[in-house]
């Protein structure tokens, strides 16, 4: 490889190394060009790439990307990188599988973010579920408490319109009973005021002018008729 191609593939690696969410690094040792194939694609899956370099070109790629910390897992012997663009639990789930599998592919660590992994770090991070499946988890256990609550309101909503139902209910049984008594008082009132009006009437009615001289006339000529009756028998028993 001439000086100008290896300068080109340096900084290819470096722009993977900057690019990637994480770089896992193995050892490829034993690994056949079938294998490596079917590797690929499972990591191509993983949205993750799997890539085979010379280390002192990986070591220079490292310093041109400012990721010391890989420098560690390319020095010694054959090394192979894998770079995730994806979710780096499920790129190390392939790759950790696949070793065991495969019973090839020895896992040296790897680099998450910017934080150096040791390989049971790696292994751990390869036990996670994958990222959709915690958010699915997290997801859940979010919505139980809300999903509880809507039902303790919905609940208490339900609760409130039976009850301020049953009080409407009530009422309206009540209404007619205490409208009963008040329209039987309104019946009786009439009765009494038109029993109460004929029974007035004790004192003597007073006497109207044209009545009064017919009155004095009658006492008199009852006294007139007296005195003429008296002087008759004085005059008989003279005689």
């Amino acid at each position: 490889m001439r000086k100008e191609q290896k300068a080109e593939v340096v900084a290819q690696i470096a722009a993977q190394i900057e690019a990637a969410e994480a770089v896992y690094a193995v050892d490829y040792r034993g690994l056949t060009v079938t294998q490596a194939a079917e590797l690929r694609t499972r990591l191509r899956e993983a949205d993750a790439r799997f890539r085979v370099v010379k280390n002192t070109l990986s070591l220079r790629a490292a310093d041109q990307a400012g990721a010391e910390q890989l420098k560690a897992l390319v020095s010694e012997g054959p090394t192979a990188l894998t770079f995730v663009q994806g979710d780096p639990a499920l790129a190390a789930k392939a790759l950790d599988v696949f070793s065991r599998q495969a019973q090839v592919l020895e896992l040296k660590g790897g680099l998450l973010g910017d934080r150096a992994l040791d390989v049971e770090e790696l292994r751990r991070l390869a036990r996670l579920p994958a990222r959709e499946q915690l958010n699915a988890q997290l997801a859940g256990v979010v919505a139980s408490p809300l999903t509880g609550l809507a039902r303790g309101l919905g609940a208490l909503v339900s609760g409130l319109a039976i009850a301020l139902g049953q009080v409407r209910e009530q009422k309206e049984k009540e209404a007619p009973a205490a409208a009963a008594p008040a329209e039987t008082q309104a019946a009786d009132e009439p009765e009494a005021e038109a029993g109460e009006a004929p029974a007035a009437p004790d004192e003597s009615p007073e006497q109207t002018p044209a009545e009064a001289p017919a009155a004095a006339a009658e006492a008199d000529g009852d006294g007139t008729s007296n005195e003429d009756s008296a002087e008759q028998e004085k005059e008989a028993e003279q005689e």
